[in-house]
Parts: structure tokens; sequence; C-alpha cells
């Protein structure tokens, strides 16, 4: 059995697709009898993101972050994010000659040219050195790995990819409600997101928003015929994808969507731009469509798209199948 180090600056209690990532995968390796620390911001001061105030920022001592690693011992260290602790633990690694992983989760280059007008150069720039040192990176999909390549990264790229858990995420009997066809989104309600695509769809039925973020308000004025549930978890999470008709995923930035996997598992066509993440996993029409034309894509994933098609495709993408991979591709640290 092997001891792992995962450093991340991204966990509890945010709500996205790296924290679900990272801790399925941790609790996963765990039961296989692996010893796991996970080196996390919670346990150090940290401040709110300037114009993203929900997720807040590790300002770790450098002596604390190494404690815990030189503590640790580890037999394989994976970076998981470029914050401060991804840096601290990324810069302890290199001191001491060891080999790590990193993983590219997160477009933050257009995120933050979205959110604070930062050109993307400088960005990617930091991204090619913080992961260039790795002696891997994983990446969620085929797309992603040609477009980092093609952007100038350096470090082998290994494919990682996600997973769904199938006790919750189900297709289930539809029940009388709002009215139909029930268009829905699953995600952080951030402008980042290109919600808005979705809520100014003109098309019949209703549209239903799970999630939070520093748009909703603004968007809940903006657009009250949508109908903005906040966060669901669980048992609740399933009951609401599987209570829908299609799920539309606008984003144009995500690098996989963990949500379209759940959708599918649910048995929901996905109907979504031709963006990293779907065009790798909506491979026909059973699964739903992929337009530039957000409207026409629902449209067609509502008339073509196969319930069961999709929750057999979704049921592909399990948990133990991605973690496996995840530790295959680790590296000895000496």
């Amino acid at each position: 059995m092997a001891r792992v180090l995962i450093a991340t600056d991204a966990w509890h209690p945010q709500v996205n697709g790296v924290v679900r990532s990272l801790d399925t995968t941790a609790r996963t390796l765990r039961t296989w009898g692996h010893t796991v620390e996970v080196v996390e911001p919670t346990v150090f001061a940290s401040v709110p993101v300037p114009f993203y105030p929900e997720i807040r920022l590790a300002l770790p001592r450098p002596g604390r972050v190494y404690e815990r690693v030189r503590r640790f011992r580890p037999d394989h260290v994976h970076i998981a994010t470029e914050g401060p602790l991804g840096l601290w633990v990324r810069h302890f690694c290199r001191r001491r000659g060891w080999k790590f992983t990193t993983s590219y989760h997160t477009r933050f280059p257009e995120y933050l040219k979205e959110l604070a007008r930062v050109p993307l150069w400088p960005t990617y720039c930091f991204l090619r050195w913080f992961h260039d040192a790795a002696a891997a990176m994983q990446v969620a999909t085929p797309s992603l790995e040609k477009e980092l390549i093609g952007r100038g990264f350096r470090a082998p790229i290994r494919r990682w990819s996600r997973g769904v858990d199938l006790g919750i995420f189900h297709p289930r009997p539809k029940h009388e409600g709002h009215p139909r066809p029930v268009l829905l989104y699953v995600g952080r309600v951030s402008h980042e997101k290109n919600i808005e695509d979705f809520l100014r769809l003109d098309v019949p039925g209703t549209k239903l928003v799970v999630g939070d973020g520093p748009a909703r308000a603004e968007l809940e004025r903006k657009y009250p015929a949508a109908v903005f549930l906040g966060y669901r978890r669980g048992e609740a999470l399933g009951e609401v994808y599987a209570a829908a008709d299609v799920f539309v995923f606008p984003s144009r930035t995500d690098t996989f969507g963990i949500v379209v996997i759940e959708a599918l598992a649910s048995g929901l066509p996905v109907a979504a731009y031709p963006a990293t993440g779907p065009i790798d996993i909506v491979t026909c029409d059973a699964l739903g469509a992929i337009d530039n034309d957000l409207g026409a894509a629902v449209r067609r994933a509502l008339a073509v798209g196969d319930p069961a098609a999709c929750a057999a495709e979704g049921a592909a993408y399990t948990w133990e199948r991605c973690t496996r991979q995840f530790f295959e591709n680790l590296v000895p640290v000496g």
C-alpha cells in the first residue's frame, strides 16, 4: 500500500467539480488500503478572493506546509491546483529533488480575463511554468490535452477522467410539477459559467437553476421566470436531475463538467456548445446535441435524445475506474 499526498487549494466548503473529484478520489484510495494526506486550505489563515468572495485563498506559512509534507513521508505527491498551497508543495518537492504529478482542472486564464480583465498570456505563461516541472500532468479529456499542447505545455500528459455516484444519479420516475419541458442547469451561478446564455433561451418550458454564486441575486431579478433552487446535494440533487427533460451546459470554459456525466447517468440528454468536455462526452445524437446555437442544441436534444442510452453512457463513468487511472498516473517521489 502507498502513501499519497494530495495538495489542493480547492476544498470544502466549496461546492464544485474539483473538490468533488479530489475528495472522492482520496476516499476511494483509502477504501483500497492506501494512506492519503490532503494538504488543504481550511487549516490555514485565508482571505476571500476579491472578485469571488465565496472562495477563500489560503495564506500558509511555508514552514507549516513543509512540516506537513515531511511528517507524512509520502511515496507519491500530487499537486492539484496552482494556488499558494500548490506552489509551496511544488517548491518543497523541487528543493528536495522529488518527482510529483499535477492536474489541470480550471481555465484560470479565461476566468481571470472574464472576471478581472487580465490578458490570457501572462496567466498561461505562469501555468506552463507550474506544470512543466511535473513528471506528469493529468487532464480529463483528449481535446484538453490537444489544446494544452498547442499552448506550449511540455509536461508528459496522462488521462484522468471523472466519475459519477451511481447510487444517487440514475433514472427515476418523473413527477408532475413545473411546466414541461424542464431545462436544467447545475453549477456555479457566476458569469464565467456563461449561465445567461441558458437563461435567455427562447424555448418553451421551465428553466431550473441548481447552485449558487455571486451572480445569483442579479440573475434572479433579471430572469424572474427561471426557478433558482440554490444548492442541492445527495439524493435531493439526484431527484432534480431525474425530474428534468434536458440538461443544458452553457459553459465554454470548463475542462470537463462532472455535471454533464451526472445528467447522463440520470437519463438526461445534454445540450451544450462545442467546447472541451461536452465534445468528448456527447458523442452521438442519442446522448444529446452539440451546437453553436444553444437553443438549437436544446431542441435537438429533446427530439433525439434517448434516456436509456444516456443512462448507459453515464454509468460507464465510475469513480473506481477514474481513481485507478489517477493512481496509475502517480510517480514515486524518488
